[in-house]
């Protein structure tokens, strides 16, 4: 099983971070997605990363749709059974990839425009959104023990990308959410591994 990435993408370091954590042997293939290479472009007509390649060569991507393999994988180690509480997981895992397309969105509008080209009321409005899902997330975390869910896999991408591209911006108001990632670090002691 293959998994084409790029280290700073959030989600990729969602999915190979869980796929780590579950114990699948995952090889982690660095992929230019600039480059349209070959392999990337013949699994997934979207050029897009991450995107899973099985050991019998079926091609599976967008994050969630992986998540959702891996799990299946594994007989359920991502998601809860219980129907309400998977919901829930899944609710939180969306919020937290949300917040990341808003941030990317914000990186995207300032490194291909030129900077008279740069429509601010743009990155206005996605950072709103940026504020209001990290204050969500900071009055509503998920309980943190040995059993790791999906939704923290995917807050631990986002606060990994948020830190890397809007280092200092972010953590003013939100001490719970500030302190997460060591609590995270604790159950996922390989957390620092995956940095890009």
């Amino acid at each position: 099983m293959k998994i084409l990435y790029s280290p700073a993408s959030p989600y990729s370091n969602k999915v190979r971070m869980a796929a780590h954590h579950l114990g699948l042997d995952a090889e982690s293939v660095l992929t230019d997605t600039n480059a349209n290479p070959p392999e990337l472009i013949g699994n997934n007509p979207l050029g897009k990363i991450p995107t899973l390649i099985t050991a019998d060569g079926k091609a599976i991507y967008d994050s969630r749709a992986i998540m959702h393999f891996l799990d299946r994988e594994t007989k359920g180690k991502l998601y809860p059974k219980n129907a309400g509480k998977r919901t829930e997981v899944e609710i939180f895992e969306a919020l937290c990839d949300g917040v990341c397309d808003s941030l990317l969105a914000i990186v995207y509008e300032k490194r291909f425009h030129p900077p008279e080209k740069v429509h601010q009321p743009w990155i206005d409005r996605q950072w709103e959104k940026v504020e209001r899902g990290l204050d969500y997330l900071n009055a509503n975390l998920p309980k943190t023990g040995g059993k790791l869910h999906a939704g923290h896999f995917a807050l631990a991408a986002l606060l990994r990308y948020i830190e890397l591209r809007f280092a200092g911006e972010w953590q003013r108001g939100r001490p719970k959410l500030k302190n997460w990632p060591a609590k995270f670090e604790k159950h996922f002691p390989d957390y620092s591994s995956f940095k890009a």
